[in-house]
């Protein structure tokens, strides 16, 4: 990375437009000699663009490498770098936990027990179940902890310490975070926004319908009308306001590697609704010019 100023400003100019949602369904060549720093400029676009919006990287040699057909590996692909954030409203508990108390059986298999939870103006006990039991016991919660439980799945997210147990000493550890106790009522509606890229709900939804195109044959390929259900349910929530497409990137190295059906099937996935923006990156030279000429000529949006 050390040079390289016209690409990396290029580079830059890019991640605002994708910052601002000025551009999807691009295409972008990255052209040059080998160990010019290629894939370190597209893995530092896709720092800068944060977590929350998909990156997925790739070689051209593993499109024919896989046991799926190259367009099913290319749509996979694609499909993994179309994030969909969900917005939708659940019901949180919210407060201080006061004591656990856990019974174990002899056998050590059944487990039942109780929690004490409180906020500034109430206090309640639950009955606690094999499950929530292992939730506490993973996030390490003990009494003092501030900490919420969404009911719908029974996730279990340590909040912090309470400025009640400042004191205790023995509880505390150099990254320890205190928060106030939750006020009113123990149990909220809070909206809650999920992440996940369309791949995710092909793969959710055809477990779901029986269909697992996924195992059928070890093949891992996804039926068409799966896909087809999910984009026409994913365009439904975007109307309604209930989501947000967010347009990824998908990275390609290697991509003289590709044939001219690869490359068909991209110019057509460019032109969809979800696509994402395509970096490619190639060390040949000759066929870095030929393929800008190619991509030109069959595809406006390149």
């Amino acid at each position: 990375m050390v040079g390289q100023l016209s690409a990396r400003r290029a580079a830059g100019v890019i991640l605002k437009m994708i910052q601002k949602g000025k551009i999807a369904g691009r295409a972008i060549l990255i052209a040059g000699p080998p160990s010019t720093g290629k894939t370190a400029i597209a893995m530092g676009l896709s720092q800068n663009l944060g977590s929350n919006v998909p990156f997925t990287a790739i070689a051209g040699s593993e499109i024919f490498s896989k046991e799926l057909s190259k367009t099913e590996a290319l749509n996979q692909a694609f499909r993994k770098s179309i994030g969909v954030r969900i917005k939708e409203e659940t019901e949180l508990i919210q407060g201080e936990v006061v004591e656990i108390q856990i019974d174990r059986s002899l056998t050590g298999g059944h487990k039942q027990g109780k929690l004490t939870i409180r906020t500034t103006d109430m206090e309640t006990i639950y009955e606690l179940g094999n499950k929530m039991i292992d939730e506490l016991t993973k996030e390490k919660v003990i009494a003092g902890d501030v900490i919420s439980i969404d009911k719908s799945n029974g996730k279990i997210t340590k909040l912090g310490r309470s400025y009640t147990r400042a004191r205790d000493y023995d509880a505390m550890g150099p990254d320890t975070k205190f928060v106030s106790c939750p006020e009113g009522e123990l149990q909220t509606r809070k909206e809650v926004v999920h992440t996940v890229s369309l791949h995710e709900i092909d793969v959710i939804n055809s477990r779901q319908q029986g269909f697992l195109a996924l195992f059928s044959g070890d093949t891992g390929e996804i039926r068409a009308e799966v896909r087809e259900q999910i984009n026409s349910k994913v365009a439904e929530w975007k109307e309604e306001g209930k989501a947000d497409i967010i347009p990824g990137v998908l990275f390609i190295d290697e991509v003289h590697m590709l044939d001219i059906e690869c490359f068909s099937y991209i110019n057509t996935a460019l032109e969809d609704e979800f696509a994402p923006i395509v970096i490619m990156a190639t060390n040949r030279e000759q066929l870095s010019s030929r393929l800008n000429h190619i991509m030109k000529m069959t595809s406006p949006k390149f």
